[in-house]
């Protein structure tokens, strides 16, 4: 998401990096961010560069197109894109990922440049920002990162993943019942958050429940690698995410593409049919 609207849930912290212009951006002059911080380097390992680019991106065209606030510039590095990218240490060997409400690509695209084995999927409703994050993908060669726009809701049945990603989109009652039903069975949902984790997770528990969790708790992640950590509420589905309203639109949405691909090899065999008879 936005990081004006991230920086009441996420920890202050540091700077890192060097001002570029943005994609098909004229006339930027965003300061960029400072030199990146030594940790970066272990943090992105041989996509360090592109982490890089990204955060200059970030302090140029993210700024331009309004999806930055000016004053998270000098502190992206930490604030935002380590502080989004230490999540990869949850995420298992080769899953798939879905960062719902993207916005500038945060966690997603921090968590690609560090996993590069993980399939990550940018879901996010408005053009101006599917536009931008189809302009970094394509700058920084992430061939692991797929850009699509769309609401999560519009989602179900169509795109199931191992993870759900989220960073200052909804309180987590709303959010869960937006992610969870994009999830494969016993996938987890991830979502960053700051000091309200254990108010908001304390809140929504019963609602987890009926939404097919079967765990949850705030972890920390990046002890020992950042200088604040980042804090998580960590959401485990069982055999039915979402619940029983999303294995309904589930079921339907299969239904739906079964009778689509009938339909489809009805018309082919007609076709098929005559030209022979010609």
């Amino acid at each position: 998401m936005d990081t004006e609207s991230a920086a009441a849930d996420e920890p202050a912290a540091g700077a890192g990096g060097s001002a570029a212009e943005g994609p098909g951006v004229e006339g930027v002059t965003a300061e960029g961010p400072a030199e990146a911080p030594a940790v970066a380097r272990e943090v992105f390992g041989d996509r360090y560069e592109a982490a890089v680019r990204y955060t200059e991106l970030l302090a140029t065209a993210g700024v331009q197109r309004g999806l930055i606030g000016p004053r998270e510039v000098p502190r992206l590095w930490d604030r935002h894109v380590l502080n989004c990218a230490v999540l990869a240490e949850l995420l298992p060997p080769g899953s798939t990922l879905c960062d719902v409400g993207s916005g500038a690509g945060l966690p997603g695209i921090p968590v690609a440049l560090a996993r590069p084995d993980v399939s990550v999927t940018l879901l996010e409703p408005l053009l101006r920002r599917t536009t931008f994050l189809e302009e970094v993908v394509r700058e920084l060669g992430l061939e692991n990162v797929t850009v699509l726009r769309g609401r999560a809701e519009e989602m179900v049945g169509k795109l199931a993943v191992d993870v759900v990603t989220a960073r200052a989109v909804a309180p987590l009652d709303r959010l869960a019942g937006w992610g969870m039903p994009l999830l494969r069975p016993h996938g987890q949902m991830l979502a960053l958050k700051g000091d309200s984790a254990e108010q908001e997770l304390a809140d929504s528990r019963a609602g987890l429940a009926k939404l097919g969790a079967v765990e949850w708790t705030v972890i920390s992640v990046g002890e020992g690698t950042l200088e604040t950590s980042t804090r998580v509420i960590q959401v485990k589905a069982g055999e039915s995410p979402g619940g029983v309203k999303a294995a309904t639109r589930r079921a339907k949405a299969a239904r739906a593409g079964r009778n689509a691909g009938a339909a489809a090899r009805t018309g082919e065999r007609g076709r098929s049919g005559r030209r022979r008879s010609r």
